[in-house]
């Protein structure tokens, strides 16, 4: 490259979870190079398909570049072109009058996957509107880890990568395709050249399973079934760690005696792993110490996620993995704004019993709505009517279970106004759509408030188009127009400085430093004790019958009874190219997965007369969509994996771009929904595949 390219140092965002340190090359206000950090926290260099391609959507000629409201029917995909001050007008104006009508609590603020500072930004705006329905799809992805760790052992157990494990335990997590929320693949990818131990529960044979000294091919759905089965050996053999349980195990009797009916043999049955590998599995996984359960968000997509969390943290607790280097640990803070400050809770004291899904007995702890309980009150205004929404950094309308019924919450809608950086099937059905800035165009903070002890500097790299305005800046406006004014600023930047100023440093300050982690401290509990009503790890919950909750994990079933009439079992997997239903309007990551694909057996595909990239019919209870068929022996012949997030940007805005032909979410049902998070099945569903 020239001299005149002026390099930036930065964290990526909104192509994955994050974490990457890049080197961004600039000239003329223009990206033209990027390049992974060799000395990044995460990453050490490595960078990811999705990131190199990232700058292209800067320039993309189908880019939102002006606010925009609807004219003529909703969907019909007709525009007019509106100023920023009309935009926030309007919004306001509506947002305010569903208040005036019905309560702040009718109006609901959506929030997706990439969460920036934008995502707490929307809770603090919710919280000064007086709203405490804040809607995100954390009911299948953390909540259940995080809140279950809570009500367990007092925090949430994330891996450590930064310390050396004997073994890792790697749990329906795929890091060298999908990062896990902090897991970058380079520090697993280290510790295993220095010599760690590899076990991989999997439904499919990912690159790290072909390479682990264990492969547990999992039928998809039965995670706690097989940890279950985990705990039975390692108490049934006395291989738990004796001197832990007897200082901090609160009801290891009772587990002890509990997991008795969970054998290898039986469970074998259930999950369609030979019982000898389970029972191997679990001895190394006890001897091994430290050991680490690197676990995936594919845990907590189907019903029983409560238990399986709940399994998998006394699986770390008995073998005395908590809190302790390269085991599953409490991680600490810096010294930053504590989130509840940030949010300003104290705003709303009410929330915990005005939240939509407080009404259907959800578990204590879990403060964002989940969307199968948000639209419901939409479609029956139980428990009270929802009639407006503001959603940032989501596509709902492929994301959430049961797509046909977003889509009719959706349309019913009084007022719906969405920000993103291109119009998606969600964004078509809005009444105001606001062109959003890209993560290289603003300044932000990654990782506050996900639990993983550290803050990543995002600065910007580049100026954003006149009338692209960073999700901050926006939710900044509309917090002027909504709600007191002293609760805002007139630099939206501001809000970042309010984060970093207890540290002692500005925002600048932090962008030098790069990051901001809390400093190394393992086995807290022996001073203080765990954050518990015991002060120990709940193995039996203490609290389970003030709650209504199973004192114990359980095996209560698979996620749908198995049915003769759809004979496969359905999974998906998320792809390496996108992120979730994003970026497939970008060239050089659609080249390289241009159509969706369902993984098929080879035995199946030649059982059902399918060969390869033939158009196949996969269809559910729920529904039916079209994709197409890759053979592959990765995959059990028990089960497909179908592509997950798929639309057609292509195609006509008005047919909101081929939303319904191979979209996963129409094959998925909100009948059925695990108590604890009202999470929805996504994982282990009965299905059937015919050629078209």
């Amino acid at each position: 490259m020239t001299d005149d390219v002026r390099w930036i140092k930065t964290h990526c965002a909104r192509m994955d979870h994050g974490g990457c340190t890049i080197q961004v090359g600039v000239k003329n206000n223009k990206i033209v190079r990027m390049k992974g950090d060799p000395e990044g926290i995460l990453n050490q260099g490595y960078i990811c398909p999705k990131a190199l391609a990232s700058p292209k959507k800067l320039t993309h000629p189908s880019r939102l570049m002006r606010p925009l409201k609807r004219k003529g029917s909703r969907g019909e995909g007709k525009w007019h072109r509106i100023s920023w001050e009309e935009a926030i007008g309007f919004i306001s104006e509506n947002l305010q009058a569903v208040k005036d009508r019905i309560g702040a609590k009718g109006v609901a603020f959506c929030q997706g996957m990439p969460k920036g500072l934008e995502h707490f930004v929307l809770i603090r705006l919710a919280n000064t509107f007086g709203s405490p329905n804040v809607v995100v799809i954390q009911d299948v992805c953390h909540a259940p880890r995080e809140i279950s760790g809570m009500h367990t052992c007092g925090f949430y157990p994330v891996v450590d990568f930064h310390h050396q494990s004997k073994l890792v335990l790697l749990w329906g997590s795929n890091p060298t395709s999908t990062n896990e929320e902090g897991q970058i693949c380079s520090l697993l990818l280290k510790q295993l050249n220095q010599g760690t131990d590899l076990i991989v529960v999997d439904p499919r044979q990912t690159k790290l399973a072909a390479k682990a000294k264990h492969w547990l091919q999992i039928r998809p759905g039965t995670d706690h079934a097989l940890a279950l089965a985990f705990l039975n050996v390692i108490v049934t053999e006395k291989l738990f760690d004796e001197d832990f349980m007897r200082n901090w195990g609160y009801g290891f009797d009772e587990l002890a005696k509990h997991v008795k009916q969970y054998a290898p043999e039986k469970m074998s049955e259930i999950t369609w792993i030979p019982s000898e590998k389970i029972t191997e599995s679990a001895r190394y996984y006890a001897m091994s110490q430290p050991a680490a359960i690197a676990w995936g968000n594919p845990i907590e997509q189907n019903m029983h996620t409560f238990d399986t969390a709940r399994s998998l943290i006394c699986l770390m607790a008995i073998c005395g993995n908590l809190d302790v280097p390269g085991g599953n640990i409490q991680a600490n803070d810096p010294g930053i704004l504590s989130l509840g400050k940030f949010v300003r809770a104290d705003l709303l004291p009410s929330k915990r019993d005005e939240m939509i899904h407080a009404h259907h007995g959800t578990i204590p702890k879990l403060m964002t709505v989940p969307p199968a309980f948000f639209r419901k009150a939409v479609l029956t205004a139980k428990p009270y009517p929802v009639q407006a929404a503001y959603i940032q950094c989501a596509n709902p309308l492929l994301a959430y279970a049961d797509s046909r019924q977003t889509y009719e919450a959706f349309m019913k809608l009084d007022f719906l106004a969405v920000s993103d950086i291109f119009m998606t099937p969600t964004a078509a059905l809005a009444d105001v759509v606001l062109p959003a800035a890209t993560q290289f165009e603003f300044n932000d903070i990654g990782h506050y408030g996900l639990g993983h002890g550290y803050i990543l500097a995002r600065p910007k790299v580049v100026e954003p188009p006149s009338e692209c305005w960073p999700d901050i800046k926006i939710l900044n406006e509309l917090g002027k127009s909504l709600s007191p004014p002293e609760y805002w600023y007139d630099n939206y930047e501001d809000l970042l400085g309010m984060i970093v100023a207890p540290a002692g440093i500005n925002y600048s300050q932090f962008a030098e430093i790069g990051y901001l982690k809390g400093s190394d401290q393992f086995k807290k509990y022996e001073s203080s004790g765990f954050k518990t009503p015991s002060g120990k790890v709940e193995l039996a919950l203490s609290q389970a019958d003030k709650f209504n909750f199973p004192q114990m994990p359980r095996f209560s079933g698979l996620p749908e009874p198995e049915d003769p009439e759809y004979p496969l079992v359905l999974t998906s997997a998320k792809s390496s190219y996108y992120l979730h239903s994003s970026y497939r309007w970008l060239e050089k990551l659609r080249e390289k997965q241009p159509n969706p694909q369902v993984l098929i057996h080879p035995q199946t595909a030649a059982k059902y007369e399918i060969q390869e990239n033939d158009e196949v019919i996969i269809e559910t209870s729920a529904g039916r969509i079209h994709q197409f068929a890759h053979l592959s022996n990765t995959v059990d012949p028990r089960v497909i994996f179908a592509a997950y997030g798929w639309w057609f940007p292509e195609e006509k805005i008005e047919d909101l771009y081929g939303w319904q032909r191979s979209n996963f979410n129409r094959l998925t049902s909100t009948e059925k929904l695990g108590q604890e998070f009202g999470t929805p099945n996504l994982k282990g569903i009965n299905c059937r595949i015919r050629r078209k």
